[in-house]
């Protein structure tokens, strides 16, 4: 049973049927709760609580579904190529919002943590949970902070963006497919794009390029925090 348990098939079968029951619910009941990535998290802790099923074991497969994360991102490329006419004519206010977004998520952890005097291993993993795994990574690492801290961060903060953010942009009544894009990308990085492409090609692609954004601003957000005493 463990070897069985241990094959990387276990763990690619197992994220494929929680996602494609995420799917039917939320076929069966449209809401920004049922967001098939959160029902597939929430299924998949599920069967590693429930199961003989360890963590380590599930990862044999999961890592492998992990690699994939970086070509999807790339293959935005093409819906932004597609939108680059959109992009040229909405450049600086999609910068514009991006800055703004990611100066908001980090200021807005970095006050909170103080806040609570949180220390700043904590305080520096939390920070980047805007921008793309990858990337949060590496800022957390460089900086004294701990990347299982830094991925799951990142992984919270992409879950609920692709859960609230429709219900966000029906509320604030946000027609503008560009400007929903940018709120995608700019909350959600990877896992809000997921989500913006269900809205349509022109707000994926906006999201897209928020990613690149937001990874680049918030780089650099990092650089002016840390240059000198923290």
């Amino acid at each position: 049973m463990d070897y069985l348990l241990s094959l990387p098939v276990c763990g690619i079968l197992i994220s494929i049927a929680c996602y494609a029951i995420g799917v039917k619910v939320r076929k069966l009941l449209p809401s920004p709760l049922t967001n098939p990535l959160v029902i597939a998290n929430a299924l998949v802790i599920l069967v590693i609580a429930l199961t003989p099923l360890t963590l380590e074991q599930y990862m044999v497969g999961g890592n492998m579904i992990t690699m994939f994360i970086v070509p999807v991102t790339v293959i935005l490329a093409l819906r932004i190529y597609r939108q680059r006419a959109l992009f040229r004519a909405n450049a600086l206010p999609i910068l514009a919002g991006c800055v703004v977004g990611s100066a908001a998520s980090v200021f807005s952890v970095l006050w909170l943590c103080r806040v609570f005097s949180i220390d700043k291993a904590i305080t520096v993993s939390m920070l980047p949970k805007s921008v793309t795994t990858a990337i949060a990574l590496e800022l957390a690492q460089k900086n004294g902070g701990i990347q299982g801290i830094a991925a799951t961060a990142v992984i919270i903060t992409g879950v609920f963006s692709a859960a609230f953010s429709p219900f966000f942009v029906k509320l604030f009544r946000l027609k503008d497919p560009v400007a929903a894009g940018v709120a995608f990308g700019a909350s959600g990085h990877a896992i809000g794009t997921a989500s913006a492409l269900e809205l349509g090609e022109t707000q994926g692609a906006m999201a897209g390029v928020s990613i690149s954004l937001m990874g680049i601003i918030t780089s650099l957000i990092f650089i002016l925090l840390f240059a000198g005493p923290w």
